[in-house]
Protein backbone atom coordinates (compact mmCIF):
# COMPACT_ATOMS: atom_id res chain seq x y z
CA UNK A 1 0.00 0.00 0.00
CA UNK A 2 1.28 3.42 -0.96
CA UNK A 3 1.44 6.55 1.18
CA UNK A 4 -0.70 9.35 -0.20
CA UNK A 5 0.47 12.63 1.21
CA UNK A 6 -0.08 16.31 0.71
CA UNK A 7 1.26 19.69 1.71
CA UNK A 8 -0.63 22.92 1.91
CA UNK A 9 -0.07 26.40 3.23
CA UNK A 10 -2.79 28.54 4.78
CA UNK A 11 -2.47 32.29 4.95
CA UNK A 12 -1.22 33.41 8.36
CA UNK A 13 0.94 30.34 8.91
CA UNK A 14 4.49 29.70 7.85
CA UNK A 15 4.95 27.40 4.84
CA UNK A 16 6.65 24.11 5.69
CA UNK A 17 10.44 24.20 5.68
CA UNK A 18 12.11 20.90 4.79
CA UNK A 19 15.62 19.70 5.33
CA UNK A 20 14.90 17.07 2.68
CA UNK A 21 13.44 17.41 -0.81
CA UNK A 22 10.58 16.24 -2.97
CA UNK A 23 12.64 13.34 -4.29
CA UNK A 24 10.45 10.75 -2.63
CA UNK A 25 7.36 12.18 -4.29
CA UNK A 26 9.06 12.28 -7.67
CA UNK A 27 10.36 8.74 -7.27
CA UNK A 28 6.88 7.47 -6.44
CA UNK A 29 5.41 9.29 -9.40
CA UNK A 30 8.04 7.96 -11.80
CA UNK A 31 7.63 4.44 -10.44
CA UNK A 32 3.91 4.68 -11.11
CA UNK A 33 4.65 5.05 -14.78
CA UNK A 34 7.05 2.11 -14.84
CA UNK A 35 6.61 -1.62 -14.35
CA UNK A 36 6.77 -1.66 -10.56
CA UNK A 37 4.95 0.46 -7.99
CA UNK A 38 6.95 1.51 -4.98
CA UNK A 39 6.04 2.99 -1.65
CA UNK A 40 6.62 6.73 -1.41
CA UNK A 41 8.61 7.75 1.62
CA UNK A 42 7.23 10.60 3.73
CA UNK A 43 9.41 13.66 3.99
CA UNK A 44 10.51 15.17 7.32
CA UNK A 45 9.19 18.55 8.33
CA UNK A 46 11.06 20.87 10.67
CA UNK A 47 8.31 23.48 10.91
CA UNK A 48 5.89 22.99 13.82
CA UNK A 49 3.37 25.32 12.21
CA UNK A 50 3.34 23.57 8.87
CA UNK A 51 0.00 22.03 8.04
CA UNK A 52 0.99 18.67 6.57
CA UNK A 53 -1.00 15.52 5.97
CA UNK A 54 -0.77 12.07 4.47
CA UNK A 55 -3.18 9.28 3.65
CA UNK A 56 -3.04 5.81 2.18
CA UNK A 57 -5.59 4.64 -0.39
CA UNK A 58 -6.96 1.10 -0.32
CA UNK A 59 -4.87 0.13 -3.31
CA UNK A 60 -1.52 1.02 -4.81
CA UNK A 61 -1.43 3.38 -7.74
CA UNK A 62 -2.04 1.67 -11.05
CA UNK A 63 1.03 0.93 -13.17
CA UNK A 64 1.40 0.76 -16.91
CA UNK A 65 1.72 -2.99 -16.59
CA UNK A 66 -1.85 -3.36 -15.31
CA UNK A 67 -3.78 -0.44 -16.80
CA UNK A 68 -3.64 1.42 -20.11
CA UNK A 69 -1.51 4.55 -20.05
CA UNK A 70 -4.62 6.63 -20.77
CA UNK A 71 -6.36 5.45 -17.59
CA UNK A 72 -6.92 8.08 -14.86
CA UNK A 73 -4.14 8.12 -12.31
CA UNK A 74 -4.79 8.11 -8.58
CA UNK A 75 -3.26 11.41 -7.47
CA UNK A 76 -0.74 11.32 -4.68
CA UNK A 77 -0.67 14.48 -2.59
CA UNK A 78 2.66 14.82 -0.87
CA UNK A 79 4.43 15.66 2.39
CA UNK A 80 4.07 14.24 5.88
CA UNK A 81 1.38 13.79 8.51
CA UNK A 82 -1.84 11.78 8.51
CA UNK A 83 -5.16 13.07 7.20
CA UNK A 84 -7.40 13.15 10.28
CA UNK A 85 -11.18 13.29 9.99
CA UNK A 86 -13.66 13.94 12.79
CA UNK A 87 -17.14 12.45 12.35
CA UNK A 88 -19.87 13.45 14.81
CA UNK A 89 -23.56 12.72 15.39
CA UNK A 90 -23.46 9.05 14.42
CA UNK A 91 -23.06 9.58 10.69
CA UNK A 92 -23.45 6.59 8.38
CA UNK A 93 -21.15 3.65 9.09
CA UNK A 94 -20.81 3.28 5.35
CA UNK A 95 -19.17 6.71 5.23
CA UNK A 96 -16.92 5.77 8.14
CA UNK A 97 -15.79 2.64 6.33
CA UNK A 98 -15.27 4.51 3.05
CA UNK A 99 -13.05 7.13 4.65
CA UNK A 100 -11.03 4.60 6.60
CA UNK A 101 -10.49 2.57 3.43
CA UNK A 102 -8.88 5.68 1.97
CA UNK A 103 -6.29 5.43 4.73
CA UNK A 104 -7.54 8.44 6.68
CA UNK A 105 -7.49 8.48 10.47
CA UNK A 106 -11.17 8.69 11.43
CA UNK A 107 -12.41 9.65 14.91
CA UNK A 108 -16.08 8.68 15.19
CA UNK A 109 -18.51 9.95 17.82
CA UNK A 110 -22.25 9.40 18.15
CA UNK A 111 -23.08 12.80 19.69
CA UNK A 112 -22.71 16.45 18.73
CA UNK A 113 -19.90 18.52 20.19
CA UNK A 114 -20.28 21.91 21.83
CA UNK A 115 -18.51 24.99 20.54
CA UNK A 116 -15.99 24.78 23.39
CA UNK A 117 -15.21 21.14 22.60
CA UNK A 118 -14.74 21.97 18.94
CA UNK A 119 -12.49 24.95 19.64
CA UNK A 120 -10.34 22.79 21.90
CA UNK A 121 -9.90 19.88 19.45
CA UNK A 122 -10.69 20.99 15.89
CA UNK A 123 -7.12 22.19 15.30
CA UNK A 124 -5.87 18.62 14.79
CA UNK A 125 -8.37 17.70 12.03
CA UNK A 126 -8.29 18.21 8.27
CA UNK A 127 -11.96 17.36 7.70
CA UNK A 128 -15.11 17.18 9.79
CA UNK A 129 -18.41 15.44 9.15
CA UNK A 130 -21.56 16.51 11.00
CA UNK A 131 -25.32 16.33 10.80
CA UNK A 132 -27.71 19.02 12.06
CA UNK A 133 -26.85 19.47 15.75
CA UNK A 134 -23.16 20.45 15.66
CA UNK A 135 -22.69 24.20 15.13
CA UNK A 136 -19.58 25.26 13.22
CA UNK A 137 -19.23 28.94 14.12
CA UNK A 138 -16.75 31.63 13.22
CA UNK A 139 -14.87 30.91 16.46
CA UNK A 140 -14.57 27.25 15.49
CA UNK A 141 -13.13 28.08 12.08
CA UNK A 142 -10.61 30.44 13.65
CA UNK A 143 -9.31 27.50 15.68
CA UNK A 144 -9.38 25.06 12.72
CA UNK A 145 -5.84 25.66 11.46
CA UNK A 146 -5.66 22.45 9.43
CA UNK A 147 -9.25 22.19 8.24
CA UNK A 148 -9.75 21.70 4.51
CA UNK A 149 -13.34 20.58 4.15
CA UNK A 150 -16.68 20.13 5.97
CA UNK A 151 -19.16 17.39 5.13
CA UNK A 152 -22.77 17.97 6.21
CA UNK A 153 -24.35 14.50 6.20
CA UNK A 154 -27.83 15.99 5.81
CA UNK A 155 -29.79 18.37 3.61
CA UNK A 156 -29.29 21.68 5.40
CA UNK A 157 -26.13 23.71 6.02
CA UNK A 158 -27.57 26.38 8.31
CA UNK A 159 -25.58 24.86 11.21
CA UNK A 160 -22.38 26.01 9.49
CA UNK A 161 -21.15 29.60 9.23
CA UNK A 162 -20.62 29.34 5.47
CA UNK A 163 -19.02 32.77 5.15
CA UNK A 164 -16.45 32.05 7.86
CA UNK A 165 -15.72 28.69 6.27
CA UNK A 166 -15.12 30.24 2.85
CA UNK A 167 -12.88 32.95 4.26
CA UNK A 168 -10.78 30.20 5.85
CA UNK A 169 -10.58 28.37 2.52
CA UNK A 170 -12.77 25.53 3.76
CA UNK A 171 -15.19 23.96 1.27
CA UNK A 172 -18.57 22.75 2.60
CA UNK A 173 -20.49 19.88 1.01
CA UNK A 174 -23.94 18.48 1.78
CA UNK A 175 -26.45 15.98 0.41
CA UNK A 176 -29.47 18.00 -0.67
CA UNK A 177 -31.51 15.23 -2.31
CA UNK A 178 -30.55 11.81 -0.91
CA UNK A 179 -33.27 11.67 1.76
CA UNK A 180 -36.11 13.13 -0.33
CA UNK A 181 -38.01 9.84 -0.56
CA UNK A 182 -37.71 9.17 3.16
CA UNK A 183 -39.23 12.54 4.05
CA UNK A 184 -42.01 12.18 1.47
CA UNK A 185 -42.98 8.76 2.82
CA UNK A 186 -43.04 10.10 6.39
CA UNK A 187 -45.47 12.82 5.33
CA UNK A 188 -47.77 10.22 3.78
CA UNK A 189 -47.70 8.28 7.05
CA UNK A 190 -48.41 11.43 9.04
CA UNK A 191 -51.41 12.39 6.90
CA UNK A 192 -53.00 8.98 7.31
CA UNK A 193 -52.27 8.95 11.04
CA UNK A 194 -53.74 12.41 11.56
CA UNK A 195 -56.86 11.77 9.49
CA UNK A 196 -57.52 8.60 11.53
CA UNK A 197 -56.47 10.15 14.90
CA UNK A 198 -54.04 7.28 15.09
CA UNK A 199 -51.59 8.84 17.57
CA UNK A 200 -54.36 9.49 20.10
CA UNK A 201 -55.75 5.95 19.79
CA UNK A 202 -52.26 4.47 20.25
CA UNK A 203 -51.57 6.58 23.34
CA UNK A 204 -54.98 5.66 24.82
CA UNK A 205 -54.36 1.95 24.33
CA UNK A 206 -50.97 2.24 26.02
CA UNK A 207 -52.76 3.25 29.25
CA UNK A 208 -55.53 0.67 28.80
CA UNK A 209 -58.25 2.92 27.33
CA UNK A 210 -60.48 1.34 24.66
CA UNK A 211 -61.90 4.16 22.55
CA UNK A 212 -63.34 2.80 19.31
CA UNK A 213 -64.64 5.84 17.41
CA UNK A 214 -65.17 6.86 13.80
CA UNK A 215 -66.32 10.44 14.34
CA UNK A 216 -63.74 12.84 12.92
CA UNK A 217 -61.78 10.04 11.23
CA UNK A 218 -61.41 10.15 7.46
CA UNK A 219 -59.75 8.54 4.47
CA UNK A 220 -57.16 10.61 2.66
CA UNK A 221 -58.57 9.56 -0.72
CA UNK A 222 -60.29 12.47 -2.41
CA UNK A 223 -58.82 15.06 -0.02
CA UNK A 224 -56.81 18.09 -1.12
CA UNK A 225 -53.09 18.26 -0.32
CA UNK A 226 -51.44 21.68 -0.47
CA UNK A 227 -47.65 21.55 -0.76
CA UNK A 228 -45.63 24.65 0.13
CA UNK A 229 -42.31 24.34 -1.70
CA UNK A 230 -42.29 22.12 -4.78
CA UNK A 231 -38.65 21.00 -4.76
CA UNK A 232 -37.30 17.47 -4.65
CA UNK A 233 -39.28 16.47 -1.55
CA UNK A 234 -42.45 18.36 -2.43
CA UNK A 235 -42.59 16.92 -5.94
CA UNK A 236 -41.99 13.35 -4.72
CA UNK A 237 -44.73 13.81 -2.14
CA UNK A 238 -46.99 15.04 -4.92
CA UNK A 239 -46.58 11.81 -6.90
CA UNK A 240 -47.17 9.58 -3.86
CA UNK A 241 -50.26 11.53 -2.79
CA UNK A 242 -51.83 11.38 -6.24
CA UNK A 243 -51.28 7.62 -6.32
CA UNK A 244 -53.42 7.46 -3.17
CA UNK A 245 -56.26 9.39 -4.81
CA UNK A 246 -55.50 12.82 -3.39
CA UNK A 247 -55.85 16.06 -5.31
CA UNK A 248 -52.57 18.03 -5.20
CA UNK A 249 -51.92 21.76 -5.44
CA UNK A 250 -48.67 23.53 -4.66
CA UNK A 251 -47.24 26.97 -4.03
CA UNK A 252 -43.68 27.97 -4.84
CA UNK A 253 -41.97 31.32 -5.30
CA UNK A 254 -40.86 30.33 -8.81
CA UNK A 255 -42.91 28.76 -11.63
CA UNK A 256 -42.29 24.99 -11.69
CA UNK A 257 -43.45 22.24 -13.99
CA UNK A 258 -45.88 19.95 -12.13
CA UNK A 259 -45.61 16.20 -11.94
CA UNK A 260 -48.78 14.24 -12.69
CA UNK A 261 -51.96 16.25 -12.34
CA UNK A 262 -50.70 18.66 -9.66
CA UNK A 263 -51.34 22.34 -10.23
CA UNK A 264 -49.46 25.43 -9.08
CA UNK A 265 -51.38 28.06 -7.11
CA UNK A 266 -50.50 31.75 -7.39
CA UNK A 267 -50.53 32.69 -3.69
CA UNK A 268 -49.91 31.00 -0.38
CA UNK A 269 -53.18 32.30 1.06
CA UNK A 270 -55.19 30.73 -1.76
CA UNK A 271 -53.45 27.39 -1.26
CA UNK A 272 -54.07 27.45 2.50
CA UNK A 273 -57.77 28.16 2.04
CA UNK A 274 -58.39 25.21 -0.32
CA UNK A 275 -56.30 22.45 1.32
CA UNK A 276 -57.33 19.71 3.72
CA UNK A 277 -53.65 19.03 4.45
CA UNK A 278 -50.84 21.59 4.21
CA UNK A 279 -47.30 20.19 4.08
CA UNK A 280 -44.27 22.51 4.31
CA UNK A 281 -41.06 21.87 2.35
CA UNK A 282 -39.14 25.14 2.23
CA UNK A 283 -35.55 25.99 3.25
CA UNK A 284 -34.61 28.08 6.27
CA UNK A 285 -34.28 31.62 4.97
CA UNK A 286 -35.11 35.06 6.39
CA UNK A 287 -38.13 35.03 4.06
CA UNK A 288 -39.43 31.73 5.45
CA UNK A 289 -39.05 32.50 9.16
CA UNK A 290 -42.49 32.22 10.80
CA UNK A 291 -44.07 32.14 7.35
CA UNK A 292 -46.92 30.19 8.98
CA UNK A 293 -48.22 32.42 11.76
CA UNK A 294 -51.58 33.48 13.19
CA UNK A 295 -52.87 34.98 9.91
CA UNK A 296 -51.87 31.96 7.83
CA UNK A 297 -53.40 29.46 10.26
CA UNK A 298 -56.64 31.44 10.31
CA UNK A 299 -56.59 31.37 6.49
CA UNK A 300 -56.51 27.56 6.51
CA UNK A 301 -59.73 25.55 6.15
CA UNK A 302 -61.46 24.79 9.44
CA UNK A 303 -60.72 21.18 10.33
CA UNK A 304 -57.56 21.00 8.22
CA UNK A 305 -54.13 19.67 9.21
CA UNK A 306 -50.68 21.30 9.20
CA UNK A 307 -47.47 19.26 8.71
CA UNK A 308 -43.97 20.70 9.11
CA UNK A 309 -41.05 18.53 8.05
CA UNK A 310 -39.01 21.45 6.71
CA UNK A 311 -37.27 23.68 9.28
CA UNK A 312 -38.22 24.57 12.84
CA UNK A 313 -38.21 28.31 12.18
CA UNK A 314 -40.90 28.10 9.48
CA UNK A 315 -43.88 27.78 11.86
CA UNK A 316 -44.79 30.08 14.75
CA UNK A 317 -45.46 27.34 17.30
CA UNK A 318 -47.53 29.46 19.77
CA UNK A 319 -49.80 30.35 16.84
CA UNK A 320 -50.07 26.65 15.98
CA UNK A 321 -50.99 25.82 19.58
CA UNK A 322 -53.71 28.46 19.51
CA UNK A 323 -55.08 27.05 16.25
CA UNK A 324 -55.24 23.59 17.81
CA UNK A 325 -56.81 24.79 21.04
CA UNK A 326 -59.54 26.71 19.23
CA UNK A 327 -60.39 23.69 17.11
CA UNK A 328 -59.67 25.56 13.88
CA UNK A 329 -57.05 22.93 13.09
CA UNK A 330 -57.98 19.26 13.46
CA UNK A 331 -54.38 18.21 14.02
CA UNK A 332 -50.73 18.76 13.23
CA UNK A 333 -47.48 16.88 12.70
CA UNK A 334 -44.19 18.55 13.62
CA UNK A 335 -40.80 16.94 13.05
CA UNK A 336 -38.58 20.03 13.34
CA UNK A 337 -38.37 22.69 16.04
CA UNK A 338 -36.73 26.11 16.57
CA UNK A 339 -34.44 24.63 19.22
CA UNK A 340 -33.66 20.93 19.36
CA UNK A 341 -31.75 18.82 21.90
CA UNK A 342 -28.10 18.17 21.12
CA UNK A 343 -28.46 14.49 22.01
CA UNK A 344 -31.16 11.87 22.55
CA UNK A 345 -32.38 11.19 26.07
CA UNK A 346 -35.27 11.33 28.50
CA UNK A 347 -36.72 14.75 29.34
CA UNK A 348 -34.55 16.35 26.65
CA UNK A 349 -37.46 18.12 24.94
CA UNK A 350 -38.90 20.37 27.61
CA UNK A 351 -39.80 23.96 28.41
CA UNK A 352 -36.21 24.89 29.20
CA UNK A 353 -35.46 24.31 25.51
CA UNK A 354 -38.70 25.75 24.07
CA UNK A 355 -41.04 27.51 26.48
CA UNK A 356 -44.14 26.12 24.77
CA UNK A 357 -43.04 22.44 24.69
CA UNK A 358 -45.36 21.21 27.46
CA UNK A 359 -48.37 23.05 26.04
CA UNK A 360 -47.74 21.64 22.57
CA UNK A 361 -47.42 18.10 23.90
CA UNK A 362 -50.85 18.38 25.60
CA UNK A 363 -52.75 19.12 22.39
CA UNK A 364 -54.96 16.41 20.88
CA UNK A 365 -54.19 14.75 17.55
CA UNK A 366 -50.66 16.14 17.38
CA UNK A 367 -47.76 14.02 16.19
CA UNK A 368 -44.36 15.18 17.47
CA UNK A 369 -41.28 13.41 16.16
CA UNK A 370 -37.56 14.09 16.90
CA UNK A 371 -36.38 15.34 13.48
CA UNK A 372 -36.50 11.89 11.85
CA UNK A 373 -37.65 12.91 8.37
CA UNK A 374 -34.46 11.61 6.76
CA UNK A 375 -33.66 9.00 9.40
CA UNK A 376 -33.94 5.80 7.42
CA UNK A 377 -31.24 3.25 6.68
CA UNK A 378 -31.62 3.91 2.97
CA UNK A 379 -31.35 7.70 3.25
CA UNK A 380 -28.40 7.64 5.63
CA UNK A 381 -26.58 5.16 3.41
CA UNK A 382 -27.07 7.35 0.34
CA UNK A 383 -26.08 10.49 2.25
CA UNK A 384 -22.96 8.72 3.52
CA UNK A 385 -21.98 7.72 -0.01
CA UNK A 386 -22.62 11.16 -1.49
CA UNK A 387 -20.91 13.25 1.18
CA UNK A 388 -18.12 10.71 1.74
CA UNK A 389 -17.31 10.79 -1.98
CA UNK A 390 -17.31 14.59 -1.96
CA UNK A 391 -14.80 14.65 0.91
CA UNK A 392 -12.51 12.14 -0.81
CA UNK A 393 -12.76 13.93 -4.14
CA UNK A 394 -11.84 17.30 -2.65
CA UNK A 395 -9.01 16.00 -0.47
CA UNK A 396 -7.54 13.71 -3.12
CA UNK A 397 -8.13 15.62 -6.33
CA UNK A 398 -9.14 19.17 -5.40
CA UNK A 399 -12.52 19.01 -7.19
CA UNK A 400 -15.07 21.31 -5.53
CA UNK A 401 -18.18 20.65 -7.66
CA UNK A 402 -21.16 20.51 -5.30
CA UNK A 403 -19.70 22.82 -2.64
CA UNK A 404 -22.31 25.19 -1.20
CA UNK A 405 -20.02 28.05 -0.14
CA UNK A 406 -17.19 27.78 -2.60
CA UNK A 407 -16.36 28.17 -6.31
CA UNK A 408 -17.15 24.96 -8.20
CA UNK A 409 -13.96 23.98 -10.04
CA UNK A 410 -12.74 20.70 -11.48
CA UNK A 411 -10.18 19.37 -13.96
CA UNK A 412 -10.09 16.23 -16.04
CA UNK A 413 -8.05 13.43 -14.57
CA UNK A 414 -4.28 13.17 -14.87
CA UNK A 415 -3.58 9.96 -16.76
CA UNK A 416 -1.00 7.26 -16.16
CA UNK A 417 1.04 8.34 -19.15
CA UNK A 418 1.53 11.86 -17.75
CA UNK A 419 4.73 11.89 -15.70
CA UNK A 420 6.23 14.68 -13.61
CA UNK A 421 2.88 16.43 -13.24
CA UNK A 422 1.67 18.41 -10.23
CA UNK A 423 -1.77 19.84 -9.52
CA UNK A 424 -2.02 23.23 -7.86
CA UNK A 425 -5.11 23.97 -5.76
CA UNK A 426 -5.05 27.67 -4.92
CA UNK A 427 -7.81 29.24 -2.79
CA UNK A 428 -7.44 33.00 -2.79
CA UNK A 429 -9.19 36.28 -2.27
CA UNK A 430 -11.24 37.41 -5.25
CA UNK A 431 -9.36 40.62 -5.92
CA UNK A 432 -7.76 42.30 -8.93
CA UNK A 433 -4.30 41.03 -9.85
CA UNK A 434 -4.51 37.72 -7.98
CA UNK A 435 -4.49 35.56 -11.12
CA UNK A 436 -1.82 37.71 -12.75
CA UNK A 437 0.48 37.04 -9.78
CA UNK A 438 -0.04 33.27 -10.14
CA UNK A 439 0.34 33.25 -13.91
CA UNK A 440 3.62 35.12 -13.62
CA UNK A 441 4.86 32.26 -11.42
CA UNK A 442 3.59 29.59 -13.78
CA UNK A 443 4.52 31.41 -16.97
CA UNK A 444 7.86 29.64 -17.33
CA UNK A 445 6.28 26.18 -17.00
CA UNK A 446 4.04 24.03 -19.18
CA UNK A 447 0.47 24.53 -17.95
CA UNK A 448 -1.45 21.49 -19.24
CA UNK A 449 -4.85 22.63 -18.05
CA UNK A 450 -6.28 25.28 -15.80
CA UNK A 451 -9.72 26.17 -14.38
CA UNK A 452 -10.68 29.00 -12.08
CA UNK A 453 -13.90 30.45 -10.73
CA UNK A 454 -15.05 32.80 -8.00
CA UNK A 455 -17.90 32.83 -5.52
CA UNK A 456 -18.47 36.17 -3.80
CA UNK A 457 -15.16 37.11 -2.10
CA UNK A 458 -13.47 33.74 -2.64
CA UNK A 459 -11.78 32.44 -5.78
CA UNK A 460 -10.34 29.01 -6.56
CA UNK A 461 -7.78 28.02 -9.17
CA UNK A 462 -6.77 24.51 -10.19
CA UNK A 463 -3.87 24.04 -12.60
CA UNK A 464 -1.89 20.99 -13.77
CA UNK A 465 1.77 21.68 -14.52
CA UNK A 466 3.93 19.11 -16.34
CA UNK A 467 7.67 18.61 -16.83
CA UNK A 468 8.59 19.92 -13.41
CA UNK A 469 11.66 19.01 -11.37
CA UNK A 470 11.72 18.80 -7.60
CA UNK A 471 13.36 22.22 -7.46
CA UNK A 472 10.59 23.60 -9.67
CA UNK A 473 7.96 22.16 -7.32
CA UNK A 474 9.53 23.76 -4.27
CA UNK A 475 9.85 27.11 -6.06
CA UNK A 476 6.25 27.04 -7.33
CA UNK A 477 4.90 26.09 -3.92
CA UNK A 478 6.87 28.72 -2.00
CA UNK A 479 6.08 31.55 -4.39
CA UNK A 480 2.33 30.84 -4.75
CA UNK A 481 1.81 30.41 -1.01
CA UNK A 482 3.39 33.85 -0.46
CA UNK A 483 1.15 35.73 -2.91
CA UNK A 484 -0.83 38.55 -1.26
CA UNK A 485 -4.22 37.03 -2.12
CA UNK A 486 -3.37 33.53 -0.80
CA UNK A 487 -5.83 31.87 1.56
CA UNK A 488 -4.83 28.25 1.07
CA UNK A 489 -2.35 26.59 -1.31
CA UNK A 490 -2.18 22.83 -1.85
CA UNK A 491 -0.06 20.73 -4.21
CA UNK A 492 -1.13 17.28 -5.39
CA UNK A 493 0.73 14.87 -7.63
Amino acid sequence: MENHEQAFHRAGFSPPAHTGSFAAMMAAQQAANGVHSVQAQPLPSTSPTAVINSFSPPRARATSASFPSSAPRVLTPFDTGDIKILLLENVSQGAVAMLREQGYQVDFHTVAWSEDQLIEKIGQYHAIGIRSKTKLTQKVFRAAHKLLVVGCFCIGTNQVDLIAAAKAGVAVFNSPFANSRSVAELVIGEMISLSRQLADRVNEMRVGTWNKVSKGCYEVRGKVLGIVGYGHIGSQLSVLAEAMGMQVFYFDVVPLMPLGSARQIATLEELLGMSDFVSLHVPELPETKNMIGIQQIQAMKKGSYLLNNARGSVVDIPALIEGLKSGHLAGAAVDVFPREPAASGENAFGDELNTWATELRKQKNVMLTPHIGGSTEEAQRMIGIEVGNALCRYINYGGSVGAVNFPEVDLRAITEQESRVIRICYVHQNQPGSLRAVNEILGGHNVDKQHSDSYKDIAYLMADISGVSENDIRDIYDRISKTPANILTRLLS
